[in-house]
């Protein structure tokens, strides 16, 4: 016999309280799309009325099979649940459930509301009184909880009981500050159940201020509660909520959770959180934590050639899972610590098979740890790593060669007589016998000038030619700089992540005292590796 959970996810109001973070209403609409295809059971939109955005998602909300919920807070004083305007946006929003918080903690009525704890009491019975008799699902959010219980049990049961009695489907104790730890959570959990709120009526909230929100959600799972709260990636305010990203997988693939719990989550949902979680990073331009659980770039990274010789044997020595099953993969980087059970590794997971007592293995080893005395990193930029060793092994396809190229950085008045700066890039590649000269600029559709590597980037890609058509999906998606060394005899390195239409992600770098030439190293890299994984034949 096993419990059904229930995922609620609060990317789109809770997440998007992130420092930086602002979601238009398209976007919105294809992170619930993605949440649905995730399989999470409460998709949780926004507060309407509380901003433009907002309104305007719930105003043409995608139809879901999660149910769309909207978000708001309990009556104010002094006036009846059919007459609070703040009340009344969030309910004319139309979704079948609807969230309320409402304040638990004595300390927070009386300071930040300035009524009586009674009156507190009457507002949240009449806000979820209300709903019910709509006709909506209601859920109510127990702010504060945590800490109001350890100042006042009583009054922060009370709290629950008024919500239970009128009709909630759903109590969310939410460790709002994020400063309760998973012993504690796990134990006033159980006291609540024993007080008489039912488990499979009880959900957790947690934020990640100590760094425990994951484990402080699992402790309350444990303990009874059938509903969890959380957001992809962990976005969220201060420190982030609890990740879903990180949730899902655990509580669907470890025990005890996957032999007691039953979530909304497939089999194929699960294959997607990889993908779901960097398209988020994608849509939020920021590059993906490469060290998160299941679906960071390292979560299944073995750079130490011992782990590297004993995966080759059997992968389930260094991993917990199997990559493919959260939709990510296995890699084997190189570096100047590796080894030739790495390398023989890292090359048989990129499709390059080499016997064990072949020479080139020996030199490529020698190249990289020589390359990287130099400023170079192949830990980070496994596409020119493959590069490198086809070219040592002889295999190394010859698509084009770079004749020269020249960026030019202008400052100077546009006809507005304002001050602009343009960048331009002139790129001569010769393919076979014929030579292609390109020339672009690096404006935006907004006139802005996006520097000359944006400029070199254009230009390169603007006529390959016979390949053209194999590069036109191909995207940068994130540019890293590093200064390896100070002085007069700085170095720079910079790695680049592309990205293309398939799904598939990879990175290259380039190492110069001169940072456009670094980057125009690292920028020829990603497109022939494109242009082999693609299987494309020489012209």
């Amino acid at each position: 016999m096993t419990d059904r959970l229930y995922l609620y996810d609060t990317t789109l109001r809770d997440g998007q309280q992130t420092q930086g973070v602002q979601f238009s209403s398209a976007e919105k609409a294809e992170i619930a799309r993605m949440l649905d295809q995730l399989g999470v059971d409460y998709i949780e939109g926004g507060w309407p009325g509380a901003n433009p955005t907002d309104s305007d998602f719930f105003a043409s909300a995608p139809t879901t099979r999660a149910t769309m919920t909207a978000f708001g807070m309990t009556k104010r004083a002094g006036r009846s649940a059919e007459n609070d305007d703040v009340l009344a946006a969030v309910m004319d929003a139309g979704t079948p459930a609807v969230c309320l918080v409402g304040k638990t903690h004595p300390f927070h009525v009386r300071e930040a509301l300035g009524i009586t704890l009674d009156e507190n009491l009457q507002n949240i019975s009449a806000s979820v009184a209300h709903l019910v008799a709509s006709g909506r699902e209601a859920l109510f959010d127990a702010e504060h909880f945590f800490d109001g219980y350890a100042d006042d049990p009583d009054y922060a049961l009370s709290c629950l009981r008024a919500a239970l009695t009128s009709g909630a489907r759903w109590i969310v104790l939410c460790d709002t500050n994020g400063g309760t730890l998973p012993a504690q959570v796990g134990r006033i959990v159980q006291e609540v159940i024993a007080a008489g709120i039912p488990g499979d009526r009880l959900g957790i909230h947690c934020h990640d201020d100590t760094g425990n929100a994951v484990a402080c959600t699992l402790a309350a799972v444990e303990a009874g509660v059938r509903q969890i709260q959380g957001t992809l990636n962990g976005l969220g305010e201060r420190c982030g909520n609890a990740s879903l990203t990180t949730l899902i997988p655990t509580l669907l693939l470890k025990e005890p959770y996957r032999s007691i719990l039953r979530t909304g989550v497939s089999g194929e949902g699960l294959g997607a959180l990889t993908r779901i979680s960097r398209r988020l990073d994608e849509i939020l331009n920021r590059a993906p934590l490469r060290a998160a659980p299941y679906v960071g770039a390292s979560a299944f990274a073995h750079k130490a050639g011992l782990h590297a010789s004993a995966i080759l044997k059997n992968p389930a020595t260094y991993e917990h899972v199997e990559p493919a099953v959260v939709g990510n993969a296995r890699i084997i980087p190189m570096s100047n610590q590796a080894g030739q059970s790495n390398l023989r590794a890292r090359l048989a997971e990129a499709g390059i098979i080499v016997e064990r007592d072949d020479p080139a293995l020996a030199r490529i080893l020698d190249l990289v740890k020589s390359r990287e005395d130099d400023g170079y990193a192949y830990d980070g930029a496994q596409a020119s790593f493959e590069l490198l060793a086809l070219t040592e092994l002889g295999r190394m396809k010859k698509f084009f060669e770079i004749d020269r190229y020249r960026v030019t950085v202008e400052r100077r008045k546009n006809a507005l007589g304002r001050r602009i700066t343009v960048s331009e890039a002139v790129v001569v590649v010769r393919i076979g016998d014929e030579r292609m000269l390109s020339v672009s600029e690096s404006m935006d559709e907004e006139g802005q000038d996006r520097g000359p590597v944006n400029a070199l980037s254009r230009a390169l890609a603007k006529d390959l030619g016979p390949y053209q058509s194999h590069i036109e999906d191909m995207q940068l998606v994130d540019f890293r700089v590093r200064i390896t060394a100070g002085g007069t005899d700085a170095v720079t390195r910079v790695i680049i992540d592309s990205a293309d239409g398939q799904g598939n992600r990879w990175s290259t770098v380039g190492v110069s005292h001169n940072i456009v030439d670094a980057s125009f190293e690292a920028l020829v890299d990603a497109i022939r590796w494109k242009l082999i994984r693609d299987g494309v034949t020489p012209a």
